[in-house]
């Protein structure tokens, strides 16, 4: 019952974060690119560094810990991906403060009308620290933040990496 009880107040205080973008790349250009774990190295390294590869390269088992570097507080997170649906998800399990915390990171990818893209990531906790579910607001927002810069820079990465193929 309190397992219970403790989970429901995670995901009341926690509720999710999604942030979104639109880019004039394909949903199958955007998946390939995402499915390499390494790839999200550079977008996120503004506030992920110290990345360390296991597992396959690409697809469901794709592992990385990393630092995590945000609010004023650095902890290790384990990064795997339990979940490839090529072209339209990708679901990343993320755990750190020693198991305390478990989250879900989904990359939806959906095809506009007009050509391109619409892509969203939701960070879903699961579990969280009893300071994190204290501050849920601040650490909302600050999740928020990081992710709408993560955006911003996945559609840049996006650019480079399409023109770097072509050439």
């Amino acid at each position: 019952m309190y397992q219970l009880v403790h989970d429901l107040c995670t995901v009341w205080y926690m509720r999710s974060v999604t942030v979104s973008i639109e880019v004039p790349h394909t949903p199958e250009q955007v998946y390939d690119f995402l499915d390499v774990m390494a790839h999200h190295e550079r977008f996120t390294n503004h506030y992920l560094t110290d990345w360390r590869y296991s597992g396959p390269v690409r697809g469901t088992g794709s592992c990385a810990t990393v630092t995590a570097a945000l609010g004023g507080t650095k902890t290790d997170v384990t990064i795997e991906v339990v979940e490839a649906d090529a072209p339209r998800r990708i679901v990343e399990r993320n755990v750190s403060a020693g198991g305390r915390r478990l989250a879900y990171g989904t990359y939806t990818i959906e095809p506009l009308q007009t050509g391109g893209s619409h892509v969203s990531f939701t960070y879903s906790w699961v579990l969280a620290p009893l300071a994190d579910r204290l501050l849920a607001p601040v650490v909302r927002a600050v999740m928020l933040r990081a992710n709408r810069a993560v955006m911003r820079r996945l559609a840049a990465e996006l650019a480079h990496h399409e023109s770097a193929a072509g050439s």
